[in-house]
Parts: structure tokens; C-alpha cells; sequence
């Protein structure tokens, strides 16, 4: 997508999160290609790492139902703390 300074200020919300999405955004100053918005992260690398999020989410949740504990880092230290009380 190619746009205007002028426009670019007035709708910089949606040209980010285009940009986000993976679509390039070139914003020209008096017609004149200047900057370009991308996305920091490729949309891969997100898919990727929702998959590792569902994939972690997943097997705590087969965890929790065959009665398999295992402890968190907060919950280590709560334990920790009331073993001290």
C-alpha cells in the first residue's frame, strides 16, 4: 500500500496494524517514495509461536487431566513460603 504523509498521520493505527499483518505500507512525502512500514516479526514467526503457546497450553491441560501435577514457578514459591510458616 502506497500512501501520503498526510494520510499516514491521520490513519497511523491502521497502517500499523496492516503492517502487523504483513502488509507493506510506503508512505511518500511530495510524491517521493520516503519510509516504509513493516511488520518487526514476520507473520511466521507469530503462526510458530502460537503454535508452541498451544502446543505448551495442550499438554499442561493432558497434565491436569490424567492427575499429573506439575508446578509452576509462582506456585514453588508459595509452597516454599508456607513451608516456612
Amino acid at each position: 500500500m502506497i500512501t501520503n504523509l498526510r494520510e499516514a498521520k491521520s490513519n497511523l493505527s491502521q497502517l500499523v496494524q496492516l503492517a502487523a499483518e504483513g502488509e507493506e505500507v510506503v508512505i511518500t512525502v511530495r510524491g517521493r517514495p520516503t519510509a516504509r512500514l513493516t511488520c518487526v516479526v514476520p507473520k511466521e514467526t507469530h503462526d510458530i509461536a502460537r503454535k508452541e503457546w498451544a502446543d505448551e497450553l495442550s499438554a499442561a491441560a493432558e497434565a491436569a487431566r490424567v492427575g499429573q501435577r506439575k508446578s509452576t514457578k509462582q506456585q514453588f514459591w508459595d509452597e516454599l513460603r508456607e513451608e516456612r510458616l
